[in-house]
Formats: C-alpha cells, sequence, structure tokens
C-alpha cells in the first residue's frame, strides 16, 4: 500500500501514528530516546525517526541539546488552550465556578468524559494552605473521581459495562476495582443526586462532583475537593449545597448549548 493510503478501515496509517505519537508524549511527560519511543509505539525505527523530524520542524515534538531525545512540542499546548478558549460550555461556566470557589473556599474543578477518564477543563484553586495541586488537561480514571461517578451514572448499567472492564485499576487503597460495584455505587449517585470520591483517587483529599446535564447522557461535571483534615459535617453540607447551587446555574447557562 502506497505511504499515506488509507487503509480498508478508512484510516490513513501515517495520521494515525502521527496522533498516536502526539498522544504517548502527551502523557509520558519528559524526554525520550528514539528507542524507548520505538519499543513503546512498535514502529520501524526508520519510519519512526522521519516521523519525528517532521514532527520536530513543525513544532509539535521538541528535542533536546544532543538531539536524540524527544518530547511534547509548543504546538500541542497551542491546540489544546485553543480547544479550552474556543468552548462554550467553559465560557459558560466561568461566572459559577468563580462563585462556587467563594462559596466553598475550595477547589474546583470542571472536567469532560473522554472514553473512561476525566480530562480537567477549568480549575479554581483553593486559597488555603493546604489543598490539591492540579492543572488543566489533567486526566484521571473516571470510576476513581466523583467527576467521572456523577457522569457514569447518566448512563445505563450496560452502557457502563460496555465502557468498563470488569476489573478497574486501583490508584489508592480506597478505589473501587469492581465494576459491579462500581454500578452499585452509581444506584446511590442517581438518588442522591451528587458523588463521592472517598479517597479514591489521592489520600487526604475527599471530592464531590455533579453532572451537568445539559445533555443526555451527560459528558461534563463540577467538583468540590477538600482535604479530609479541614472537612467537617457542616462544612460538607455547605460544599454539596453550593454544587447542587451550581448545577443547576450551569443548567440555566447550557441549556441552548
Amino acid at each position: 500500500m502506497p505511504a499515506g493510503q488509507a487503509s480498508g478501515g478508512g484510516q490513513v496509517k501515517s495520521a494515525v501514528r502521527t496522533v498516536e505519537l502526539l498522544e504517548y508524549f502527551a502523557g509520558r511527560p519528559g524526554m525520550h530516546s528514539l528507542a524507548s519511543v520505538q519499543e513503546a509505539t512498535g514502529y520501524p525505527k526508520s519510519s519512526l525517526y522521519m516521523l519525528l523530524r517532521t514532527l520536530v520542524d513543525l513544532g509539535w515534538v521538541e528535542t533536546d541539546a544532543t538531539g536524540t531525545r524527544y518530547g511534547i512540542g509548543v504546538r500541542a499546548l497551542l491546540v489544546g488552550t485553543s480547544y479550552i478558549d474556543g468552548d462554550e460550555v467553559v465560557a459558560a461556566a466561568r461566572p459559577t465556578l468563580d462563585r462556587l470557589s467563594d462559596d466553598t473556599a475550595e477547589t474546583i474543578h470542571l472536567a469532560r468524559l473522554d472514553g473512561t477518564n476525566v480530562v480537567y477543563l477549568a480549575i479554581r484553586q483553593s486559597r488555603h494552605h493546604l489543598r490539591p495541586f492540579t492543572r488543566v488537561g489533567r486526566r484521571l480514571p473516571a470510576h476513581s473521581t466523583s467527576l467521572g461517578k456523577a457522569i457514569l451514572a447518566t448512563y445505563g448499567d450496560e452502557q457502563v459495562r460496555r465502557m468498563l472492564p470488569e476489573t478497574l485499576p486501583a490508584l489508592t487503597e480506597n478505589t473501587i476495582t469492581d465494576r459491579e460495584k462500581l454500578i452499585e455505587e452509581l444506584h446511590q449517585v442517581r438518588r442522591t443526586g451528587y458523588a463521592v470520591d472517598r479517597e479514591e483517587n489521592t489520600l487526604g483529599l475527599r471530592c464531590f462532583g455533579v453532572a451537568i446535564p445539559y445533555r443526555t447522557p451527560a459528558r461534563d461535571a463540577i467538583s468540590c475537593s477538600v482535604p479530609v483534615a479541614r472537612l467537617t459535617p457542616a462544612h460538607e453540607q455547605t460544599v454539596k449545597e453550593a454544587l447542587f447551587d451550581a448545577r443547576d446555574r450551569l443548567t440555566l447557562a447550557t441549556r441552548r448549548l
């Protein structure tokens, strides 16, 4: 098959490899040798080298001073920020996220489901010294986060079974690793209207999340993260009420999207 020709599935091999390379670097910060990239991707070394050199010339991949190690380039950052800057939900959510941050004084996240992960689209950092350190663009497994659980709860049980494997990876000793147990918890999320991450993603941190129902099933959610050392019953109630208020505000703000 000539280089660049579409395969039977309609995909162009060189385009697929380019995207897979960028995703490889995006998921592995730092610089990587040609040998390590080749081992991870399985691409022929000669064609991999030519593809990397092309991406370097275009600014999508960078090299170190020796020219032998590779990492994600600045062009990827420009595209990422362009996605967020142009997203209507992120724009509509800004006033609500600001108010939620003021009402709780805790760290606030807006995230979107991407496959079996959630990706942070916007963050409001807590004013407290003790707080989680997160960044826009971070990806976390949906099953271990309140954001992901809130979104997954808007799917049917069979849809969740098709999306997730029977055994889920553990991020902490508290992570739910059995899909059926997770589905049982999603039933509870539907009843209460909110999801809880009980130190399942980060020890010492509890998070509460609600889905934004501007589409069904949902794809976005907001959450509030609180260190357990600061989480009293009264503060937990304040957080939940503030999240419900934020959800209602975002429902109105996004109803035409």
